[in-house]
Order: structure tokens, then C-alpha cells, then sequence
């Protein structure tokens, strides 16, 4: 099964692309502290409906270019 993962838009700026961040929370292997860390993807949307600030949902594909390994399936204004 591909992997989903949730994400917000943060750019809108390229046709069909969208760039998303998600944020993971861990623990540091160390010391045991909660970690927060954020992750940019490269994500194509094939017709161009979401916008900056849209909670999209995620899957993985085959390569479609150099960056973009991933798939908007579903996004929640």
C-alpha cells in the first residue's frame, strides 16, 4: 500500500506543482525531547485546484520529474 500523508500548501506558484509542507513530531534519540520538524514536497496537481493554505492529503507515485514523487488524491479548504 502507497504511503498518505497530510500536508498544507505553501506555494502555488508553478502550473500543475504544488509545493507542500508536512510536520512531523518526534523524540530526539538522545535526550527525549519532543522535536518538531517540517518536511517540503513537491506535489502535482493535475487540475490546478488547490490553493496557499489548503489542507491536502497525499500519496506516493512514480517519479514524474527530478523533485515531484508525489500525488494530491484529496484537499480540504
Amino acid at each position: 500500500m502507497k504511503n498518505k500523508i497530510p500536508g498544507v500548501v505553501i506555494s502555488d506558484k508553478m502550473d500543475k506543482t504544488r509545493i507542500v509542507r508536512v510536520d512531523w513530531i518526534g523524540h530526539h534519540p538522545v535526550y527525549g525531547k519532543v522535536v518538531k520538524k517540517r518536511t517540503k514536497f513537491f506535489a502535482h496537481d493535475a487540475a490546478n485546484v488547490t490553493h496557499v493554505g489548503d489542507k491536502v492529503i497525499m500519496t506516493e507515485s512514480k517519479p514524474l520529474s527530478k523533485n515531484k514523487k508525489w500525488v494530491i488524491v484529496k484537499a480540504a479548504k
